[in-house]
């Protein structure tokens, strides 16, 4: 690291050296800064005498030099800017300069006799041994203690982040992760990493196991040190469950696991039993629990018993459907039937009497066997009996709206909006999701409603269920609805699968197919591949669909044709949706955004608007999606918006360049610190598409994708497409997909839990049953316990990329 004070030149890098001239931004929250600086010294080839500095820094001050090391941009709006990743305040090194540093303005109550004093008694090197022990003040005569504590907390004020930053970019680490360390540990950092590095994997964000790890070999940790077997076990219990998907990893074979990565990165063979003690310790520390050979983390161990819990509570309550006759419900019915025009089959008059009976059921079937006919009978047959009207309007002042319609992505509740006419939300928002792990909606502060219907539940995790669940009141009844072949929700769990292996919810699937308009081939293409079966016609052109065969080097050629012709034939880029089921390479997601953004959105003749973060340059007209959930602004993880503006720092308040994307109409606006929130979206993942349809469906199928190349995974595309599903590729690669079902078996307890819960109900009384609760138990130990700064959420964000 290099000593402040000593020649700006001397650790070989470039900089700029000067004093401020005006600071045009600064933000206070992140310290990101645009100033003017007068040009005294540098290394750059650069004759002018100002510059505009950026970067992340504290307040800059007049009158004071600075070294900013960095590199030249060539900013599209503002032309040229130095872009600093380190800065220093030019501390002098001279007995007269040091005197004059401590006399300035900066430190109140130190005079010129004082500050020479304090230099003659503690050496020219004052100023660090000052913050690096404040005792030493206590050796300079006549200094008052509440003087050398001010003069030290300005100095700290003044010199400490600084040397923390430069300490920490020494380390290896950007600004802006510098400044997320700093902000967990303010003036502890350096001793806090030192004594142990592997704090950062739990206590900031965006530090995984292999960073720290490399910190810890700097510092001299051995490859057998208990902090770094802690960060171990916990880093790969979390990756194991927040990024596969399990709720609990076997003891066995998480130790396994530890080994096998404590021991890739250091040559040094990692004991089972070592493992085994910090595994005991992190039991008694409460931030692993184990359950006979399982082990869990906290967050997850708690919703699977909280999910059963409520689900019982549920369960256990009578319900009034059973006041209506079956002259009653029939008559009722067939004003239902007439309303909407249309003539409920069997299975779908079983599914409308379950609903009206049962506190809970689960509606489950595929592509076009009319889940969505049921979810809007239930809803009109439900306000038919209890004398509900379906207006909103109608409901004045504090009366809740009986029906709420909930969803776990925004397109999703969209949809189900839109085909029943009702308001329906995402979970999240039904909930008043805060942004981390707390809600407005608890279960001492549920939800008002008379019936539920969650669809796409499939998609949900165990976290979101168990959050949802003890949000509902006891007299409210819960249809849940799904598809039980499509993908399993990308964090932890696999609840839909578990509550209908369990058997204790009623169920009614549907089988039969409706939905086939003008004799759509969509449809029976995706119960085909349901049924692990190829048709005999996969390749002949159809008026919906059509499989054009290329190979992996031709796909994208392909692909951009495909995407011409539906523009030629009138569809806009809205319409147009590319699925693929990996990032990289050159038939991945990434370069198929940068092709379809040339094509769709090219900007030749440079009149567009632009806005360039790391790889990508966005555009306004653009279509981006959202990475995270940020329901201050009702926008989730999934939804898909356009980009409508692009605002420059000059042209507006805040003084950065503002990006603002259109959700259907909600505006949201992205500073640049915002940008990985988003992604181009021309193409996307198949896992990121659930609970959307899109008219037009391009759909690469490529032995190259060999690792993704699932049953599931192609049903879940192929049920997206709303008109048009064009594949692109190998129609062997297609046939290994249809054969393979999913053999990433998932570890959860849901399911033998409410087995267990079940069989523990009809032991005990039933009213001692209703007045037990495992939330008691919730309420006693923090859920979240040894993860106060993770939730599976943290997790969507590195792991996207399936």
């Amino acid at each position: 690291m290099t000593e402040q004070g000593t020649a700006p030149f001397a650790d070989g890098k470039k900089y700029i050296k000067g004093r401020l001239i005006v600071t045009i931004f600064h933000n206070e929250k992140n310290l990101y800064t645009v100033l003017r600086l007068r040009v005294e010294e540098t290394t750059e080839d650069f004759r002018d005498k100002e510059v505009v500095v950026t970067g992340y820094f504290p307040p800059i001050h007049e009158n004071e030099t600075y070294v900013f090391y960095g590199r030249f941009v060539d900013h599209p709006k503002y032309g040229l800017q130095y872009q600093a990743e380190q800065f220093r305040r030019d501390i002098p090194t001279t007995k007269q300069g040091i005197v004059q540093y401590l006399s300035s303005p900066l430190f109140k109550g130190i005079g010129k006799k004082t500050a020479e004093k304090i230099v003659e008694h503690i050496g020219e090197n004052a100023i660090s041994k000052i913050l690096e022990q404040p005792s030493v003040l206590d050796s300079v005569p006549n200094l008052p203690a509440e003087k050398a504590k001010q003069l030290y907390d300005a100095l700290v004020l003044h010199q400490g982040l600084e040397k923390i930053m430069i300490a920490l970019n020494d380390y290896g680490f950007g600004t802006n992760l510098a400044l997320r360390i700093y902000q967990a540990y303010k003036e502890q950092t350096l001793e806090i990493i030192e004594q142990n590095p592997y704090r950062l994997v739990e206590d900031v964000e965006g530090i995984g196991f292999n960073r720290a790890d490399e910190l810890g070999s700097r510092l001299g940790f051995q490859g057998s040190h208990p902090y770094r077997i802690k960060a171990g076990i916990l880093y790969a219990l979390e990756t194991l469950c927040l990024q596969e998907g399990h709720c609990f990893y076997e003891r066995e074979s998480l130790k396994q696991a530890v080994k096998e990565l404590l021991e890739k990165s250091r040559d040094a063979e990692i004991d089972s039993d070592a493992i085994e003690l910090e595994m005991l310790k992190l039991e008694e520390e409460g931030k692993i629990i184990a359950e006979e050979t399982r082990v869990y983390l906290p967050s997850i161990y708690f919703s699977e018993k909280g999910l059963v819990n409520n689900i019982k509570r549920l369960l256990a309550q009578e319900r009034n459907g059973g006041r209506f006759s079956e002259a009653e419900i029939l008559l009722a019915l067939g004003e239902v039937e007439e309303r909407l025009g249309i003539e409920y089959s069997p299975s779908q008059r079983e599914a409308l009497r379950t609903a009206l009976h049962s506190p809970m059921m689960i509606l489950t079937g595929g592509p076009g066997t009319g889940k969505t006919t049921v979810i809007r009978g239930i809803i009109e047959l439900y306000g038919k009996l209890y004398g509900y009207s379906l207006n909103p309007a109608d409901y004045r002042g504090d009366e809740p709206f009986p029906f709420l319609l909930a969803a776990p992505t925004g397109r999703a509740a969209k949809r189900m909006a839109e085909s029943t006419g009702l308001p329906a939300v995402t979970i999240h928002r039904l909930l008043g999701w805060n942004g981390t792990e707390s809600f407005e909606h608890d279960e001492d502060h549920p939800v008002s409603g008379k019936l539920l219907i969650i669809d796409e539940m499939s998609m949900v995790d165990i976290w979101l269920a168990h959050h949802l669940f003890k949000a509902l009141p006891d007299d409210i009844q819960v249809v849940i609805v799904g598809d039980e072949d499509q993908l399993p929700s990308v964090g932890p769990g696999q609840v839909l699968k578990d509550l209908l292996e369990s058997n204790l919810i009623p169920t009614v699937r549907l089988t039969e197919i409706y939905r086939q308009e003008n004799g759509s081939s969509i449809i029976p293409l995706a119960h085909s591949i349901k049924n692990g079966v190829i048709p005999p016609d996969l390749t002949e052109q159809k008026k919906d669909r059509s499989f054009i065969a290329c190979s992996y080097r031709q796909v994208s050629h392909v692909v951009r044709q495909v995407v011409e012709k539906a523009l030629e034939k009138g569809y806009s880029k809205k319409d147009i949706q590319v699925l693929a089921p990996i990032y990289r390479g050159n038939a991945g997601i990434d370069h198929f955004n940068l092709l379809l953004q040339d094509l769709l959105n090219g900007n030749e003749d440079g009149k567009k608007r632009e806005l360039k973060f790391g790889d990508v340059t966005y555009r306004v007209g653009d279509k981006v999606l959202q990475l995270v959930n940020r329901p201050e602004d009702n926008v989730f993880n999934g939804d898909i918006g356009e980009v409508v503006a692009i605002l420059y720092a000059k042209e507006n308040v805040e003084k950065e360049d503002v990006l603002i994307v259109s959700f259907d109409g909600n505006e949201v606006a992205y500073t640049r610190q915002d940008l990985q929130q988003i992604t181009l979206s021309y193409c996307v993942s198949i896992h990121k598409s659930q609970g959307s349809e899109f008219p037009v469906v391009i759909l690469p199928v490529l032995k190259g994708y060999y690792r993704m190349l699932r049953r599931n995974l192609l049903y879940t595309a192929v049920t997206r497409s709303k008109r048009f599903l064009i594949i692109c590729g190998e129609e062997e690669a297609f046939r290994i997909a249809v054969s393979r079902a999913d053999d990433h078996q998932r570890n959860t307890s849901l399911r033998e839990r409410l087995l267990r819960a079940c069989r523990e109900t009809e032991e005990e009384d039933p009213e001692a049953v209703r007045e037990s609760s495992l939330e008691e138990e919730l309420m006693k130990v923090d859920p979240m316990i040894g993860m106060e700064n993770i939730t599976p959420y943290h997790f969507l964000e590195s792991g996207e990329k399936e």
